[in-house]
């Protein structure tokens, strides 16, 4: 279903040829956004359409973003770098910076992003055993530097309207019409404080993330996310 004319934007997506971009570029389409993607390899990109526009850029580079962002209604960026074991990651921070900066040079004001559930590691201590004794350690080097780069949105960034997302694992599963429970903490808990769930699908997170471009509920907020 087409969103009403007044809703249909022209999306920037960051991140577009990974697991959850390219679900999140689908339903920008079907719902009627305008999408530029903007990727590293135009060939990796197999989604064909009308309203998709690929160009490749740096997403390190401040000036490289700009010069696509100009014209656009906002940002989403689903980018995503891997862990490493014995030495600390800076994508999520030096992409971030660049985001930014860009778009305070082109004017566009809203952005979207997503991070994780926990990423102040020491939140997960009623989660499952596997969760918080082997999983929070393998991937703490993303964590920390997904929590940075929140905390630089939060200190750096008021003249900004964006959003982060914190979604618990990712599943590579189809979009469902679930409820979506949201929490504005490190996690979604019941009504014991222990997490609601463990996974979500990639096409939900999607789903909520384009939801938030026009609610201002989540205006310089970060939300965790999950489905019931």
């Amino acid at each position: 279903m087409l969103m009403k004319q007044g809703f249909r934007m022209k999306l920037i997506v960051l991140g577009a040829t990974g697991q959850t971009g390219v679900p999140l570029v689908n339903q920008a389409l079907q719902d009627g956004h305008e999408v530029t993607a903007l990727v590293r390899n135009v060939s990796k990109v197999t989604i064909q359409h009308e309203k998709l526009k690929v160009v490749e850029a740096n997403i390190f580079l401040a000036d490289s973003l700009a010069e696509h962002f100009g014209g656009h209604d906002a940002i989403i960026s689903c980018l995503g770098f891997p862990y490493k074991i014995f030495s600390s990651i800076s994508g999520y921070t030096d992409s971030m910076t660049a985001i930014v900066s860009a778009m305070r040079q082109t004017g566009v004001n809203r952005m979207v992003t997503m991070t994780s559930w926990y990423t102040d590691t020491s939140s997960g201590q009623n989660a499952n055993f596997f969760v918080r004794n082997l999983l929070l350690p393998l991937i703490k080097s993303v964590l920390t530097n997904m929590l940075e780069m929140e905390k630089y949105l939060e200190d750096e960034c008021s003249d900004l309207n964006w959003t982060v997302v914190r979604p618990p694992e990712l599943q590579n599963t189809p979009v469902t019409d679930k409820e979506i429970l949201t929490h504005e903490g490190y996690f979604v808990p019941d009504e014991r404080g222990y997490p609601i769930t463990n996974t979500v699908s990639r096409a939900d997170v999607s789903r909520f993330m384009l939801s938030t471009l026009n609610d201002n509920q989540w205006t310089r907020k970060i939300v965790a996310m999950c489905c019931k």
